[in-house]
């Protein structure tokens, strides 16, 4: 039995495995392409396309002001009680170097984010790309 519970432990561990940054040509950049899943359900209601308008604008383009995309979405998720919660939520794409500033500025905006509208997480995914402007 505990083999089979050493074997199951060592598997999933093997699936953190943190993939290597690609080989970018000569004429791309190493960048990180970072999604970020922000839900808008409140105790008091949702945010509104006003209050993330000012979000972005107030909290996200000042730390980001390069460039972002952003899209709505709808999705799910467990709750830390258990709870399976449905809502409408606001996606943002960015595109960054994968430095310190950029990893500090990515948590400002979370924390912003989850104590300005009560959230109790918003998503970050995070992958090696190459860019370029052509």
């Amino acid at each position: 039995m505990k083999a089979v519970l050493l074997a199951v432990v060592l598997s999933v561990l093997a699936g953190c495995k943190t993939a290597p940054a690609p080989r970018c040509a000569g004429n791309e950049q190493r960048s990180i392409n970072e999604l970020i899943y922000f839900g808008t359900a409140t105790p008091d209601g949702a945010v509104t396309e006003q209050q993330w308008s000012d979000f972005l604008r107030d909290v996200v383009t000042p730390r980001f002001p390069q460039g972002l995309t952003t899209w709505p979405a709808a999705g799910q998720w467990r709750s830390a009680d258990g709870g399976l919660t449905r809502e409408n939520s606001h996606v943002l794409n960015l595109v960054h170097g994968g430095d310190a500033a950029a990893e500090q500025a990515v948590r400002e905006l979370v924390e912003t984010y989850k104590h300005r509208f009560r959230q109790e997480a918003v998503l970050r995914v995070k992958s090696y790309a190459c860019t370029r402007f052509d």
